[in-house]
C-alpha cells in the first residue's frame, strides 16, 4: 500500500514473516473492511503513524515554546494521536468507499496477501519506521539524488509509480489541507485577536504550495527509493501494474480519501491545541 506524506504523517512496523503458502483470497462477497485492514496490515501503518505524531508534536513544542515546553502538550498529543480512533474513523472511510465494490476488494486482497504483496507492505513499513530517524531520512536523501544526477533506471520506475499512483499531486493535496486544516483550528482560538476570515487562512496556505510541491517530490524519491530497494525491476513493474489496474485506482482513490479525512481532523485538532496552550488556555 502506498503511503501519503503527511506533513504530520506520512508514512511505518514489525516485520510480517513470510507465509510458505499464499492464503486463499475469500470470494469476492464474503470479503470484508476488517479482512482488508489485516491483509494490509493496518495495525502496523497506524502503530508507527502514532510514533510519527509523537514525534511531530514534539518538534511543534520546541517551536512554539522555546523556553521550556507546555504542561499538558505531551498529553492533548497523545489523546489526538489515539489510534484506536483513527483506526475507527479510517475503517469508516474505507466502508464507505469499498463495502459496496466486493469485486474491487477481493483483487486487492488477493494481490496483497501474495507473497510479493505482503513483502512490498513490509518493506513500505519499515522504511517508513527507518525515516522516523532523520540520519536514515537524510541518507536516503541522499541516495535519491545520486539515484537521478546518475540516471539509474530505478529512478525512471519510481517516476512511473509515482504517475500511476498520482502520489505527487495527491500528497500535495493532502498537505495543503493538512496545513489548512491546522491554521483553521489554531484561528479557532482567537490566537491572533480577532477570527481571520476563511480566505485569509487559505491564502495563506496556498502560498506554501511551491515549498510543499519541492519538498514533496524529494521526500517521495527519497522513501520509495529506499522502500524498494529490495526488490527487482520485475517485482517493482508488477506493483506499478498493480496502480495502474481498474482495483488499483480505486483503491487509491479511496485509500487518500481516507487519509485526508482522518489526519485534517488531527490536524485541526492539533491546531486548536496549539493555539489554546499559546493563549495559556487549559488543553
Amino acid at each position: 500500500m502506498l503511503l501519503p506524506h503527511l506533513a504530520l504523517a506520512a508514512l511505518l512496523a514489525l516485520a510480517v514473516p513470510a507465509l510458505a503458502q499464499t492464503p486463499a483470497t475469500p470470494p469476492a462477497a464474503t470479503v470484508t473492511i476488517s479482512q482488508l485492514g489485516e491483509v494490509m496490515q493496518l495495525d502496523d501503518l497506524f502503530d508507527v503513524l502514532r510514533e510519527e505524531g509523537i514525534k511531530y508534536g514534539t518538534d511543534l513544542e520546541a517551536e512554539m515554546f522555546p523556553g521550556g515546553g507546555c504542561p499538558g502538550w505531551a498529553a492533548a498529543v497523545a489523546d489526538i494521536y489515539d489510534v484506536s480512533l483513527l483506526r475507527a474513523k479510517f475503517n469508516h472511510q474505507l466502508r464507505a468507499g469499498l463495502a459496496s465494490d466486493p469485486e474491487t476488494m477481493a483483487k486487492v486482497v488477493d494481490f496483497f496477501a501474495s507473497e510479493l504483496g505482503r513483502r512490498i507492505l513490509t518493506l513500505e513499513i519499515e522504511a517508513r519506521r527507518a525515516f522516523l530517524d532523520p540520519v536514515a531520512e537524510d541518507a536516503a536523501r541522499v541516495a535519491a539524488d545520486k539515484r537521478r544526477m546518475g540516471r539509474d533506471p530505478r529512478a525512471k520506475q519510481l517516476d512511473r509509480l509515482i504517475e500511476a499512483a498520482d502520489l505527487l499531486e495527491m500528497n500535495v493535496a493532502g498537505a495543503l489541507s493538512g496545513n489548512l486544516a491546522f491554521l483553521t483550528g489554531m484561528n479557532e482560538t482567537g490566537i491572533n485577536g480577532i477570527i481571520l476570515p476563511q480566505d485569509e487562512v487559505m491564502q495563506q496556505v496556498w502560498g506554501q504550495e511551491a515549498q510543499i510541491r519541492d519538498d514533496t517530490e524529494s521526500w517521495l524519491e527519497s522513501y520509495l527509493g529506499l522502500a524498494y530497494a529490495p526488490l527487482t525491476e520485475a517485482e517493482l513493474d508488477a506493483y506499478i501494474a498493480f496502480w495502474e489496474s481498474p482495483a488499483g485506482q480505486r483503491l487509491n482513490a479511496v485509500l487518500f480519501t481516507a487519509f485526508d479525512e482522518v489526519f485534517s481532523g488531527v490536524s485541526r485538532d492539533l491546531g486548536r491545541a496549539a493555539g489554546q496552550a499559546m493563549l495559556g488556555r487549559d488543553i
